[in-house]
């Protein structure tokens, strides 16, 4: 049986092509419902161990979410008894210290363990610490309320709402990536997990050091508080899982689309723009709700923001299941295209013109999109071909069978056909479908 997708050749009982992984018994090709991390989930799923830790969500995802549970239970039990400081200091690294056990647990970067998660996750805690110890003690009066209660505020300003809504989002965003990007950039780590990972570990490192800042009076003020229970129990979701979740997975997507697909990383692309932007909005959505909402009296301001933080977590946890589910995707497919001998694995792919996705060596229509590869610009080698020998033009091959180099998306030894008409489906074999990619469909 062959693959539709890609030309493979597959075991008439296989479910998915071993090649570039299309659902071949549903025909879904860009396979939504089935995760290619873990193919009993769909993509569009709020699974956060499989979302946030795809490399161990195979083999022990159970162990993460006990782990996960437990450091909550533990803070939501110290906080109801009034042990304050426990409760924060264990909310603010139960998902930091779970995160680095499962870097270890799957053996992520086996010879720079230590070096990469110093980097990833103490690089940007000094930066935040720093950062949020400056912007909180010599901000304006007005620039924030009290956290949740703990004072008296007349009601947001506009300078304040500048500071905390605007700025700081986007400085954090920007420390969030500094260590991503410099280890991405490296040969090592340049695979799209591992910018989505150093994403996660750089988000949840500024979220973890910026609530022991933020809650500084608490964490110091010993036993007891004059809080009711109510507040400190929705505070310590807040603090413990939602907002560092958040700041993790925003990072997590503009880590992983630097990264990119393929051999060397992408670098600052439009596709980087975009997972930074995105990243931004998300942090300042949240940083909006919480501005506002932590002007309410009692327990009802904490508990909008969890509300508000867990929709934004619900929006960003899809965002990043769909980037890590098309890269993966995509990358399967270069790779296939890549196997083609004429191109190999240093050679240039062409891309279709429309969507972006890679052509095989011979393609006459994209295996993706069905577009004719014609339709797109020339290569800028083919007029310098046809230029370099003007005798021969009128008696030399068709056009398109240039004696000079061809561009790989020509279609060999075929001079009949005109690529502009509506052929039958290209007949399956080498340099049939073994190279399209999801980009364009994202």
């Amino acid at each position: 049986m062959s693959c539709q997708r890609c030309g493979a050749q597959t075991p008439d009982v296989a479910y998915f092509c071993q090649v570039c992984g299309l659902d071949l018994r549903s025909g879904d090709t860009s396979r939504r419902k089935s995760f290619a991390v873990k193919p009993d989930e769909p993509v569009a799923s709020f699974n956060l161990i499989s979302t946030i830790m795809p490399r161990g969500a195979g083999q022990r995802p159970q162990t993460y979410r006990i782990a996960l549970g437990i450091g909550i239970v533990v803070a939501l039990v110290a906080a109801i008894f009034g042990a304050l400081p426990v409760a924060i200091l264990v909310a603010a690294f139960t998902i930091p210290i779970v995160y680095i056990v499962y870097l270890y647990d799957v053996n992520l970067w086996e010879d720079e363990p230590v070096l990469v998660t110093v980097a990833a996750f103490l690089l940007t805690g000094v930066l935040a610490l720093a950062f949020t110890i400056g912007w909180t003690r010599f901000r304006p009066a007005v620039a924030e309320p009290p956290v949740f209660g703990g004072g008296t505020a007349t009601g947001p300003g506009l300078s304040g709402f500048l500071l905390a809504v605007i700025a700081v989002p986007i400085i954090a965003q920007v420390l969030t990536q500094l260590g991503p990007v410099y280890l991405a950039s490296r040969p090592k780590f340049d695979d799209l997990m591992d910018g989505l990972t150093f994403g996660v570990i750089s988000g949840v490192a500024y979220s973890t050091f910026d609530t022991l800042v933020r809650h500084s009076a608490a964490l110091f003020g010993g036993l007891g508080s004059n809080e009711d229970p109510a507040t400190w129990v929705a505070l310590i979701f807040l603090e413990g899982l939602v907002k560092p979740l958040i700041m993790g997975t925003a990072a997590g997507i503009a880590a992983a689309e630097f990264s990119g697909l393929g051999r060397g990383y992408d670098g600052f692309t439009l596709r980087y723009a975009r997972g930074f932007a995105e990243a931004v909005l998300a942090n300042i959505a949240y940083a909006a709700g919480a501005y506002l909402f932590s002007y309410l009296s009692g327990s009802k301001g904490v508990i909008l923001t969890l509300l508000w933080g867990v929709i934004i977590l619900g929006a960003l946890i899809l965002r990043v299941r769909n980037v890590l589910h098309t890269g993966l995707m995509e990358a399967a497919l270069e790779a296939a295209a890549r196997s083609d001998a004429a191109i190999g694995a240093a050679g240039e792919l062409q891309f279709c013109a429309v969507c972006e996705m890679p052509l095989v060596a011979g393609a006459a229509f994209c295996n993706a999109c069905g577009t004719a590869v014609r339709i797109g610009p020339r290569s800028h080698v083919e007029p310098a071909a046809v230029g370099s020998a003007p005798p021969s033009a009128t008696a030399g091959p068709p056009p398109g069978q240039s004696s000079g180099p061809a561009p790989a998306m020509l279609a060999p030894g075929a001079p009949e056909p005109h690529p502009s008409s509506q052929p039958t489906p290209p007949k399956p074999g080498r340099g049939n479908r073994t190279g399209t990619d999801q980009e364009g469909q994202e």
